[in-house]
């Protein structure tokens, strides 16, 4: 909301938000705030600053699965940015609705499910979405994108095929968001974790390289013995 705010009033900007298979009440309640802090001018529509796509979680799978392209054809290919040459801030929430939603009409079509039940379709339905959030000559769209995360799991195909898309994450830490307002630093999110994962992915690259640079002179002294073998064959005699 801050930032739908301030992109509004500070910048000129406009931002597009598409509620994916979320709750109905959450969006009726974005709603009343944008019209109490003149985000949405009912009066006068053309002053409003965002535009709302919604397709609840009551909506049938097919519509859910299209609210994210409707709202990225609003800020991109339709009006904001090429017509109005606007900077455009899409928000996204959650795009792991966009997945479940693609693989109940995967499921509805008879397609042979891929890994974890996911429909066989996950990376070309991820891919036709984010990759039209683009800049272009006329203006710029940044998306910002909320991503359930099943049974904590990064690996879980539907997160990981997002993030191969996405160029920061953020992960939200449940230990300090349980402490609400006393949490420390007023965030979710735990620095010394982030440290610790940071030194354990160097840590990791290390080992890598090392085990790289180990198979490689393996497999040089495998071709150097192979070419001494080769010079120092005798044929047999018969």
């Amino acid at each position: 909301m801050e930032l739908i705010n301030n992109i509004a009033k500070a910048h000129g900007g406009v931002s597009v938000f598409g509620r994916v298979g979320e709750r109905t009440r959450e969006g009726n309640d974005l709603y009343m705030e944008m019209k109490e802090s003149g985000v949405i001018n009912e009066k006068n529509i053309e002053e409003s600053k965002v535009a709302l796509v919604y397709g609840q979680m009551n909506e049938p799978p097919g519509a859910r699965m299209r609210v994210g392209l409707t709202a990225l054809t609003m800020a991109e290919a339709e009006y904001f940015r090429d017509v109005n040459k606007q900077d455009v801030l899409l928000f996204i929430d959650n795009i792991f609705r966009f997945v479940q939603a693609g693989s109940e009409v995967s499921a509805l079509l008879g397609r042979m499910p891929s890994a974890v039940g996911y429909q066989p379709t996950l990376s070309t339905e991820m891919g036709s979405l984010q990759e039209r959030i683009t800049s272009t000559k006329k203006g710029s769209i940044t998306s910002i994108q909320a991503v359930y995360v099943p049974a904590d799991d990064l690996t879980d195909p539907a997160p990981a095929t997002t993030f191969a898309h996405l160029d920061a994450t953020t992960v939200l830490s449940r230990g300090l968001a349980s402490k609400g307002n006393d949490a420390e630093l007023g965030s979710d999110i735990d620095p010394e974790e982030a440290q610790q994962a940071l030194e354990i992915a160097e840590a990791n690259l290390s080992k890598a390289e090392g085990t790289k640079e180990l198979v490689e002179a393996k497999l040089a002294l495998r071709r150097a013995r192979i070419r001494v073998e080769a010079v120092n064959w005798i044929p047999p005699s018969y």
